[in-house]
């Protein structure tokens, strides 16, 4: 409702808000999977609704289900394939360290995999594809601590090289550490936009989440008053 958000190349930036407060419609509406009722949405100065506004991101959804029946490698091949590049045996060795994936894992059954292990599997092939833009929808989701470490340090590597990130977590912790921007979402309306240190220093609180909870009560109030 009445969204306004521009999002800098370069930047890491987080998406926060409740559950059912509308942070995966919003990136489906980006990404063209679903249709705004008005308003307009550019990636990169190119019209959302335009295949070629999608050229230099790479996307994984929250609920990320790969087909069952391919084996890790044989999935990996599949999406770059999608995106034109070839299967660097070096290049996929590396990511699948720095995402603490058992290379095992290209050799089963999609299906056999964990859901962490499967939850790596679609970072590894999204993070092959060399894209200017990552959406990321939950991307640490079923990750054990050690888990979400390694992708923490693969997501500050992609920001370091000038990478835009957009991504939703409700792990604020996580948003802390990584995102220079972020909007807290409510009721399908942009309550905050702006730094999480700015967020902390609006509630006077020391930490995201206390400041995120205030900021939420604050509409939850506010929605009350209306009606």
């Amino acid at each position: 409702d009445a969204i306004d958000l521009d999002v800098a190349p370069g930047a890491a930036f987080g998406l926060v808000g409740a559950n059912g407060a509308g942070k995966t419609t919003l990136i489906k509406c980006a990404l063209d999977l679903c249709a705004p009722h008005a308003g307009s949405i550019a990636i990169f100065g190119v019209p959302h609704v335009l295949p070629r506004a999608r050229a230099r991101l790479a996307f994984i959804p929250e609920r990320f289900v790969p087909p069952h029946y391919l084996t890790g490698r044989e999935f990996i091949e599949m999406m770059l394939s999608l995106n034109d590049a070839g299967y660097e045996s070096e290049r996929v060795a590396g990511l699948l360290e720095d995402l603490e994936l058992d290379a095992s894992a290209l050799d089963r059954p999609v299906g056999q995999l964990s859901k962490g292990m499967t939850q790596k599997l679609g970072l590894l092939g999204c993070f092959l594809a060399k894209r200017d833009l990552y959406i990321l929808d939950e991307p640490m989701s079923g990750l054990d601590p050690s888990g979400r470490v390694a992708i923490k340090s693969v997501l500050e590597r992609l920001t370091r090289e000038g990478r835009t990130l957009f991504f939703t977590s409700h792990v604020l912790s996580d948003v802390e550490e990584l995102c220079s921007k972020i909007a807290v979402l409510a009721h399908g309306i942009i309550r905050f936009h702006g730094s999480p240190g700015e967020l902390c220093e609006r509630y006077a609180e020391p930490h995201l989440e206390r400041a995120f909870i205030q900021c939420t009560r604050d509409d939850d109030r506010n929605s009350a008053s209306r009606h």
